[in-house]
């Protein structure tokens, strides 16, 4: 963990309530599937968000406006600067990956596979990214993707773009040596349930310190109890105790 002064240097919307801001500042020690705590003027608690990209000492971050704290961040200006720690979280492993690697986001789970297909493509792997979104209007980084080279495919709940459904009916099919995964809680159970190999989940939960020390994140595994902000986001879906079904 490491605690840095960044300044803004670009902020855009993607789609409805969802933007993208730029900072410039290290990034020398941020990993693919690791998040930052931002600092907000007036705020007391730091903001938990995932790390978009991080490259040539700027650091990409996407969210969504669903509070006063992101709404605030939003409206930021180019040259104000924020307190963030970097660093955080365990992130995804790149070296389980194999040569064909599967991506599968949704929503605002979208952002963190970005750097981690930049970084797998960068290794000569090729990876397929699965983008679910509920309508037309919430869908953005498609054309990220393909920019790197990717193979990409949208679903949307409406069937107002893309592919008529959930984004796990684009997962039917597919050949792949490992996947990568990040989303809501219920995506994350039907991806982890539909897949046909191992691979990691970036899981979501309200955090207070944001690096282990309030416990306020634990979750139940089938290895014990862990803490998202410090022994994930990230986990293997051989780890993860889902409820069970009658």
């Amino acid at each position: 963990m490491k605690q840095s002064v960044f300044g803004i240097t670009a902020v855009r919307k993607l789609a409805d309530n969802t933007f993208e801001t730029v900072l410039s500042g290290d990034v020398s020690e941020i990993r693919p599937g690791q998040f930052v705590d931002v600092a907000l003027p007036e705020k007391f608690l730091r903001r938990p968000i995932s790390v978009c990209d991080a490259r040539d000492g700027k650091l990409t971050i996407v969210y969504k406006t669903v509070g006063a704290g992101t709404k605030q961040l939003s409206e930021m200006q180019v040259g104000q600067k924020l307190d963030l720690l970097t660093g955080l979280g365990n992130g995804y492993d790149l070296s389980l990956s194999g040569d064909r690697p599967l991506l599968v986001g949704g929503g605002v789970g979208v952002p963190p596979l970005y750097m981690l297909c930049r970084e797998l493509i960068r290794q000569g792997k090729s990876p397929t990214v699965l983008l679910g979104f509920n309508t037309k209007s919430e869908v953005f980084y498609e054309r990220e993707f393909l920019n790197l080279g990717a193979e990409v495919s949208v679903a949307t709940a409406d069937g107002s773009y893309g592919t008529k459904g959930f984004v796990t009916g684009l997962m039917q099919g597919k050949d792949y040596t490992y996947f990568y995964s990040c989303g809501p809680m219920p995506m994350l159970e039907a991806v982890s349930r539909a897949a046909t190999s191992e691979g990691e989940l970036s899981f979501e939960e309200r955090m207070g310190c944001g690096f282990g020390a309030c416990m306020g994140c634990t979750c139940e595994t089938l290895t014990g109890n862990k803490r998202i902000c410090k022994d994930g986001p990230v986990m293997k879906r051989s780890e993860i105790k889902w409820p069970t079904r009658e």
